[in-house]
């Protein structure tokens, strides 16, 4: 039995736990509220080559966050294997998740450790990049008319935007070079011993190839090309939150 004697003696108690049940409501119908976009999602993969597992790595979309003044949408990628460390923060416009600065850090066996900043002066047809790397400084100034894109900006775009219709061909402009990539089929692809039904996509000339799950979500389930090592795929293995990344 409850001892409703202490609130009839003390009437702010029942004010006291009124209010703290209103507050913890309107902050889960808040948290309820928010896009999921907004909140950070974490894609998991395996790293193969020839079939054999050597690496792990991370894709998170972590939202739009404040950077050096300007509210952009984050990304994160890190890789990590055998003679290899590779960390990318991609700071895109939200919306678009085309890239504004990635800050690279990496830890190559070939070409040792280092530090990238890429900034995206789309305005003035540039795209400047400062590289650190055995205590020396480099910058040098690539020319890019236009908008410029971001393998991972562009995965998570057509998530959200994209037809998903067989034959659909987009442009892809890196800062180095153009590419076509087109959708090609709908498949069935397995993974871990679970059968996806897929869409696949791959670019002209060959460089990238993705197969997006079919589902709410549209996830990233394989990813071959993205990484810069000759002959190795990403394989999803997870996916923190469940849910799918709201269209709008």
């Amino acid at each position: 039995m409850f001892n409703l004697s202490i609130y009839a003696k003390t009437p702010g108690l029942w004010y006291n736990r009124y209010l703290m049940l209103k507050r913890f409501l309107f902050l889960l119908i808040v948290f309820s509220l928010l896009p999921l976009a907004a909140r950070a999602e974490t894609i998991t993969y395996d790293i193969k080559k020839w079939g054999m597992k050597v690496g792990q790595a991370a894709l998170t979309f972590g939202g739009e966050v404040d950077f050096e003044g300007r509210h952009l949408a984050l990304i994160v990628f890190k890789a990590d294997g055998f003679n290899f460390y590779d960390e990318e923060k991609i700071y895109t416009e939200p919306g678009t998740f085309r890239p504004v600065v990635v800050l690279r850090d990496f830890d190559l066996n070939v070409f040792g450790k280092g530090k990238i900043r890429e900034e995206y002066l789309t305005g003035e047809g540039k795209i400047k990049v400062i590289k650190e790397s055995g205590g020396k400084k480099e910058e040098q100034v690539l020319q890019k008319q236009g908008p410029v894109d971001n393998i991972y900006g562009f995965i998570q775009r057509y998530r959200k935007e994209g037809s998903f219709k067989i034959g659909d061909v987009l442009d892809l402009h890196l800062p180095t070079k153009d590419l076509k990539i087109k959708m090609m089929r709908q498949l069935k692809l397995t993974i871990s011993g679970k059968i996806f039904d897929a869409f696949y996509m791959h670019s002209i000339p060959a460089q990238y190839q993705i197969w997006f799950d079919a589902g709410p979500g549209k996830l990233p389930l394989k990813i071959s090309g993205a990484i810069g090592l000759a002959n190795t795929v990403m394989v999803m293995t997870g996916h923190s939150p469940s849910e799918a990344p709201s269209s709008h």
